[in-house]
């Protein structure tokens, strides 16, 4: 019965209703057939929606059938034309990023690429704190001083009118690549490129700002080649080396990894596995990741270390680890953004502990959003706070920074609602100082008064998007596993159905019946077990992230024998040379439920 909860767990230790994912044993029969795959193989593929039709690109995505022509979007090939020119005559071109990771991989990814033409561009990236999001006039003017006559903008500027404006009005030419839901109003005297204009038709609206930065770079080689200019003695450069960029920001930004973005992802980490770029090396080894780098380092391990400058220190940081091409250099930017990412941890864990108490308090009603908001809070972690709260509640969570009656805001979304254009209505009506984003995650500026104002707007536009569904907290399920069949071979056959990410979950499996031999609390709050079967038989190591003072992981480290299904991903484990699995913990819930 596909209605019915994965083995009887209707409410587990974290709140939540498993449900199967596999819906269609008979679709995962077929395509194990017409495809030699696993059957388990087959069965994750099916549970994501992937078919006879599409299966082939799905485990084999590539450029060659993915990547669209740029030309299709609006106001590329007018951005082309200004940018060729302005290479052609030898004039500056200045870059004004976002501060985070897709921002600084879109702005190294240019800069690496005015350098192979021999260009050196100019790059600012605004201070989160002083600046706060996007462009500013003084910014675009520090830029226009370093000689820059054109400016291009990555991952903002799709609504910042009157900076960019008043920009044009000095003498700056502009042109804005960004992914950011737009209103029908663009920058006056700006060219934009964003698959998500208001009269934009491109299927390509799941592009991270890098993604839409690389159709750029494609354009621009393109129109270069056509133009002879690499035949009057300038290399053509390898546009594929610099796909390591792409798959960083594309998987930090959390788009969904289909399509295009898959095909993105999976090429990037080829070249990143590689190492070839300086500073992401350093980051890996200065995190101590001595293997193959993957999705999962990108998002876990090497992006807060980027990200991390931006939200407690530098700001530019991020750019030029990925730009240089000094191993010392980027040996010491690494560490200085390893210790930010220290600095940042430890504010963040005060926010959360204070933003998690208030939003507790909101959780017990039947509202489709928490927004907290606090006096004190760093505005550099609100974001990843905001994310734990969605993690934790399973619904929209905001969380604002207030100072001086002024808060700064960030949120972040589940599936199946949009944040970003909820956020941009509150602005038109309004509500909001400023604000804006795309569907999973949300920046905003608000007046302290008007955060009662902002809840209830914000609920009511969730309330319609969702139109008369609720929010019932749920978690997917791929099947259940024995500790015996957890091998590292059953996890290289899992990793065909990757990379994983947004739009296509890691798979999920339950211990049945498990029993926790051994259990103890390691690092800030984490609990490590070791599980074994229903049988007492089997070994299987364990971890449930910073869940030491949660009802799960005090059931983990409380069991005295109890058995529990316990829910989770299997990860690759290696140590001194030994592979071995682990299990990652999402949730468990008493056995006798089922």
């Amino acid at each position: 019965d596909a209605g019915a909860a994965f083995l009887g767990v209707e409410r587990s230790l974290t709140g939540k209703r498993w449900r199967a994912r596999l819906t269609d044993e008979r679709a995962a029969l077929a395509l194990t057939q017409q495809f030699g795959l696993p059957e388990i193989v087959a069965r994750v593929l099916v549970a994501r929606d992937v078919g006879p039709e599409n299966a082939e690109l799905f485990l084999n995505p590539t450029l060659r059938a993915l990547l669209p022509d740029p030309a299709h979007l609006v106001d590329m090939d007018r951005a082309v034309v200004r940018i060729v020119a302005a290479i052609n005559a030898g004039e500056t071109i200045g870059i004004l990023g976002d501060y985070d990771v897709d921002g600084a991989t879109s702005s190294a990814l240019l800069v690496r690429f005015f350098a192979a033409l021999g260009r050196v561009a100019p790059v600012y990236i605004p201070d989160r704190q002083q600046e706060g999001y996007g462009p500013n006039l003084p910014a675009l003017m520090k830029l226009k001083e370093a000689g820059a006559s054109l400016v291009i903008t990555v991952d903002c500027g799709t609504t910042a009118y009157d900076p960019l404006e008043a920009a044009v009005a000095a003498g700056l030419d502009i042109v804005v690549i960004d992914h950011h839901v737009a209103e029908p109003r663009l920058p006056a005297g700006c060219i934009v490129v964003n698959p998500n204009r208001a009269d934009e038709s491109s299927p390509c609206g799941n592009l991270a700002a890098v993604g839409v930065s690389f159709l750029l770079v494609v354009a621009l080689n393109r129109a270069l080649r056509q133009g002879f200019w690499y035949d009057e003695g300038h290399p053509e450069p390898d546009l594929m080396r610099w796909l390591d960029l792409v798959a960083l920001g594309t998987i930090c930004d959390v788009v969904p990894l289909n399509g295009v973005n898959r095909a993105l992802v999976t090429q990037g980490l080829q070249i990143m596995a590689q190492r070839g770029n300086p500073g992401i090396a350093a980051l890996a080894d200065v995190a101590g990741v001595d293997r193959r780098l993957e999705a999962y380092h990108a998002g876990f391990v090497l992006g807060p270390r980027v990200n991390a400058g931006g939200r407690v220190g530098d700001s530019g940081l991020g750019v030029r680890l990925l730009t240089t091409v000094d191993v010392d250099e980027a040996r010491a930017i690494a560490q200085r953004l390893d210790d930010y990412n220290r600095e940042r941890q430890e504010i963040e864990q005060g926010v959360q502990e204070a933003a998690l108490y208030e939003a507790e308090q909101q959780a017990g009603g039947n509202r489709p959003l928490i927004l907290v908001a606090g006096k004190g809070w760093h505005p550099g972690v609100i974001g990843i706070v905001a994310g734990r709260l969605r993690e934790r509640f399973d619904r929209p969570a905001c969380v604002v920074a207030l100072e001086n009656g002024i808060g700064k805001g960030s949120g972040r979304s589940v599936p199946g609602v949009a944040l970003g254009p909820a956020v941009m209505a509150a602005h038109q009506a309004g509500i909001l100082v400023n604000g804006g984003g795309h569907a999973m995650a949300a920046g905003f500026t608000v007046e302290e008064d008007r955060l009662d104002d902002l809840r209830d707007y914000l609920a009511s536009h969730i309330e319609r998007q969702l139109d008369g569904e609720v929010l019932a907290p749920s978690l997917g399920m791929d099947g259940v596993l024995s500790p015996h069949a957890a091998t590292p071979d059953l996890v290289e056959l899992l990793d065909r159905a990757g990379p994983f990410g947004a739009g296509n979950a890691r798979p999920r499996f339950v211990i049945p019946q498990a029993r926790i031999v051994d259990s103890g609390i390691v690092g800030k709050g984490h609990v490590r077990c070791v599980l074994t079967g229903s049988d007492g038989t089997g070994r299987l190591k364990a971890i449930a992230f910073r869940s030491a003072d949660t009802p799960l992981g005090q059931a983990l480290l409380n069991a005295k024998g109890a058995p529990l299904h316990i829910a989770g991903n299997l990860r690759a484990d290696e140590w001194r040379g030994v592979s071995s699995v682990q299990l990652f913990i999402d949730d468990a819930a008493p056995a006798r439920q089922g």
